[in-house]
């Protein structure tokens, strides 16, 4: 899938900054250089929080597991986490910059707590009524799965309009994941920033 850059310099760190490309559709990822670009894909990812799918085998795990559930509790761990690949878009720079996010009240998590550990868990911006998904990780089977699931529901419950998840991903379509193309994401964007939603 084609990416297009739109942007590459360093102002656009700044967590004013960050949030206006956000709101527009654009998202950042560093390189293997270090250096961080914003994209703006002509084609969309989102999962429709009306419309989701919650699989049958993952809905009974979920009643029979020990995760405890939280969010915002320990953001630095769920984004470190999340950047603790062999290869990884989520640079130290970029990291920093999620610093400035969270402490603005934009970048939130969602985390699962097993016998007193962070064992997975997931992290997005939302801006009024949208939620941009970036990343997530697992430590042990189905945390991630179980974080998204409980996503949705808190955007379900504050009454967000749009989950956008980047791209397409096998693990994203279980959930309903569609594809969709800018100008429909667009619409979603107008449409989500006449509310001023909470997610906390």
């Amino acid at each position: 899938m084609s990416k297009r850059n739109i942007i590459q310099e360093e102002e656009f760190l700044k967590p004013e900054n960050m949030l206006l490309l956000y709101s527009r559709g654009a998202f950042p990822m560093a390189d293997n250089f270090g250096r961080i670009n914003w994209y703006l894909p002509e084609i969309r990812t989102i999962i429709p929080l009306d419309n989701f799918n919650f699989p049958r085998s993952l809905r009974k795990f979920m009643e029979k597991s020990n995760f405890e559930y939280r969010f915002d509790s320990d953001y630095l761990s769920v984004i470190k986490n999340c950047a603790n690949r062999d290869s990884t878009w989520i640079s130290e720079r970029l990291v920093q910059a999620y610093k400035s996010l969270y402490e603005m009240g934009n970048l939130h998590t969602v985390e699962i707590w097993l016998n007193g550990e962070i064992v997975g868990g997931l992290y997005g911006i939302s801006y009024r009524g949208a939620f941009f998904g970036e990343s997530m990780f697992s430590k042990v089977s189905q945390a991630s799965k179980a974080a998204l699931i409980k996503l949705i529901e808190r955007l379900n419950e504050r009454n967000f309009v749009l989950l956008d998840v980047q791209y397409q991903t096998d693990h994203l379509s279980m959930f309903g994941a569609k594809e969709i193309a800018f100008k429909e994401f667009d619409k979603l964007l107008s449409k989500s920033y006449r509310l001023d939603c909470k997610f906390i």
